[in-house]
């Protein structure tokens, strides 16, 4: 079965992503998070399924993030606002992001993407 595959091409942790992919067998479709970005729908099922924390979801590190101060504004949004926005800017969304089953993996983390071998 193959996994979502969340990513945009010019992120280099993406590229390390999709290379670990491919060096370990793992079939995926590839999806531009930028192209394509999550709807608010997708990013509640995912939000649910990891376990993670909303603003795990954010990419904090991004330009976008900055410009928008969004480190001020966040904790004062609503999780509705939250998820609205997220799904505005694909470049607001960390990445990139795996999608299995009940497996949703956001960043790229080895460790933890050893599971999508089991």
């Amino acid at each position: 079965m193959k996994v979502l595959f969340l990513q945009y091409a010019k992120c280099g942790t993406c590229v390390k992503a999709r290379k670990w992919l491919e060096e370990n067998g793992i079939a995926y479709e590839n999806r531009s998070i930028i192209e394509n970005r999550p709807t608010v729908e997708e990013l509640k099922q995912w939000v649910e399924k990891s376990g993670l924390p909303l603003k795990k979801f954010f990419n904090t590190s991004g330009l976008v993030y900055k410009s928008l101060n969004l480190k001020e504004k966040l904790p004062s949004m609503s999780e509705e606002e939250q998820y609205t926005l997220l799904a505005t800017d694909g470049k607001l969304v960390k990445r990139p992001i795996v999608v299995h089953k009940d497996l949703i993996l956001v960043g790229f983390n080895q460790g933890q993407w050893e599971k999508l071998k089991g």
